[in-house]
């Protein structure tokens, strides 16, 4: 049996690149909005995705629409609806997107603009519409997908609908984003540091008693004096103290800490991509869990109803005397603990449900039921592709190696604010205006007019300059850290990525050698239980190729679903990137 990889990326050509590392990340405000209709079937699928997502969504299509060829002993599949359902068109093994007209919405561009919608809608089912089919040979459940029967409430959900529902809605994907509002904010701050501020009010000033005058002598004085405007706190002949219009800064904090503010910006918007990315993998390994969960439930139902049937025809036997009863009756341990082994996979289906709903945030109330009925091998990354060219994509993607490159820089910027500290002045501008008087004793006033400006300009050698080698050996010495954090994180990359392609490619061979296994287990049984219906043996001679098939199904369904965690987390190793696969 050949299980067919599908090239997910040769649907992902027309998309563009991530930005580059010089580009501020773009924040626009969380919305799940509009809505769309294709004819005459919704798509449920959401939110503002992200065109990386893209690499994930489509497999939701492709686990309905290229499920292998099967072999016998497999019971008929009911109609499943399918994740996404489009117009009818003529089927063919694979999806061309070359010729679609220039004017047409593809399915790429369809998926990445439409609102996420949570709950399964009753929609019409389109005819000639061919259900998908078990890649698991002689596995089939009596349901679809061996869901368990249930009181509490169920959410059908595909992985697109999920992986949107990340860039939704997540509280750590949104957490991540308010971050980067506030840093930016933090930027606007730095960059209006120069601007004036505005202080406006009155003040009221009395004094009673001995006073020393500007010629040093000490006199006896009684008075007042009020002030309103622009500007307050004035008494005397001298300037107004809190002016009305006030610009006061050093000028190096001006020229540098704007620079500072941005790169760090940049940083924050980089990992929230990258905590964007990490959440994503995390559902999307939550939903291939899910999916084995509900698969591994369909395998031990088909293999209980074997088991039963085996069990049967032994008690007939050792009822004929043809057979020995404790054959009859270990054929029934055999079968109580296959049910023991199917409740807990049962439990499994349950506990991934779970898992899943945390990782989307959702309401646990509910059941999820992946859309999906089969497991099927992924192919994100080619198996032709060398390592070096992965390494080499992951370091110029991942979002992590470019946050350590911001901050690289804002530690670089940092450190000229103190290299030329010293050498530019510290800055004071001030304007008031407004009414002034006062008087003697009680009296007050002559209240008119005032105006007052102040222009300072002061250069600070701090602690004799030992203080501003320190602050700069301090500078110097942070951006060392950044530098060799960014040589940790860039490590850190080369190492995932090897790790993940070293998993793709063993993975990809234990895919076909459990093929094999199931091949040659489900021809012993067939033999097997073709000699003893033509009265050759005894029917436990059968029950070792039984647990030999079951064993072997569930080896193929762990093979394809760890090959499949590797090719998502190599996929997210890389950053997230679009390739299209050549052939």
């Amino acid at each position: 049996m050949v299980i067919k990889r599908f090239p997910i990326n040769q649907l992902l050509q027309s998309l563009l690149p991530e930005p580059s590392f010089a580009e501020a990340p773009s924040v626009g405000p969380l919305r799940l909005t509009r809505r769309r209709q294709w004819d005459r079937w919704t798509i449920p699928i959401g939110g503002r995705m992200p065109k990386r997502l893209l690499t994930l969504g489509l497999i939701g299509c492709v686990g309905c629409a290229t499920g292998p060829a099967l072999v016998g002993h497999i019971p008929e599949m009911p109609n499943v609806p399918p994740a996404v359902e489009l117009p009818v068109q003529p089927t063919t093994a694979n999806i061309d997107v070359a010729d679609a007209p220039a004017d047409s919405l593809t399915l790429v561009d369809y998926i990445a603009n439409e609102p996420f919608v949570g709950e399964s809608e009753a929609v019409a089912e389109p005819t000639g519409f061919a259900p998908p089919v078990d890649p698991i040979a002689a596995v089939q459940p009596s349901g679809a997908g061996g869901a368990i029967e249930s009181a509490e409430p169920s959410v059908d959900l595909n992985l697109p609908s999920a992986l949107a529902m990340v860039a939704g809605q997540h509280p750590a994907v949104a957490m991540a984003r308010w971050r980067v509002q506030e840093a930016y904010a933090r930027l606007a701050q730095a960059e209006a540091m120069w601007l004036p501020s505005i202080q406006a009010g009155f003040g009221f000033h009395r004094h009673d008693g001995n006073y020393q005058a500007s010629d040093g002598s000490v006199v006896d004085v009684n008075r007042n004096s009020f002030q309103y405007g622009l500007g307050t706190g004035g008494t005397g002949a001298g300037t107004t103290p809190n002016p009305g219009l006030v610009a006061q800064f050093h000028l190096a904090d001006a020229i540098f800490q704007p620079k500072v503010a941005e790169a760090t910006a940049w940083a924050s918007g980089h990992a929230a991509n990258a905590t964007e990315n990490l959440q994503l993998l995390t559902v999307a390994l939550a939903y291939i869990d899910l999916v084995s969960a509900h698969q591994d439930v369909s395998i031990l139902e088909a293999s209980k109803t074997r088991t039963a049937e085996l069990a049967k025809l032994t008690g007939d036997f050792a009822e004929t005397g043809q057979g020995l009863k404790a054959d009859a009756d270990r054929m029934q341990t055999e079968l109580a603990l296959m049910e023991n082994r199917l409740i807990a996979a049962q439990e499994q289906t349950a506990v991934a449900s779970a898992r899943l709903a945390q990782a989307v945030s959702l309401d646990g109330h509910g059941r999820i039921t992946p859309m999906d009925v089969t497991v099927v091998p992924l192919e994100l990354v080619s198996h032709e592709v060398d390592k070096a060219s992965l390494i080499g994509t992951g370091l110029a993607m991942r979002p992590e190696l470019k946050e350590s490159q911001a901050l690289v820089a804002a530690a670089c910027q940092a450190y000229s604010r103190e290299k030329y500290a010293p050498f530019v002045p510290s800055v004071l501008l001030g304007f008031s205006t407004g009414g002034f008087g006062g008087g003697l004793g009680n009296e007050l006033d002559d209240v008119s007019g005032r105006y007052d400006i102040d222009a300072v300009m002061s250069w600070q050698v701090r602690n004799l300059g030992l203080g501003e080698k320190a602050a700069r050996r301090e500078q110097s010495a942070r951006v060392q850290q950044a530098k060799y954090e960014r040589i940790r994180v860039m490590d850190q990359v080369a190492r995932e990525i090897s790790e993940g392609y070293a998993r793709v490619q063993s993975r990809h061979r234990q895919i076909d050698a459990t093929e094999r296994a199931i091949e040659f287990a489900l021809d012993s049984y067939d033999r097997n239980l073709k000699r003893i219906r033509d009265g050759e043996g005894l029917p436990l001679e059968v029950l070792q190729s039984l647990q030999a098939l079951e064993t072997a199904s569930r080896a193929y369904l762990r093979a394809v679903v760890d090959h499949n965690r590797a090719q998502f987390e190599l996929q997210w190793a890389q950053g997230w990137p679009v390739q299209a696969v050549s052939g």
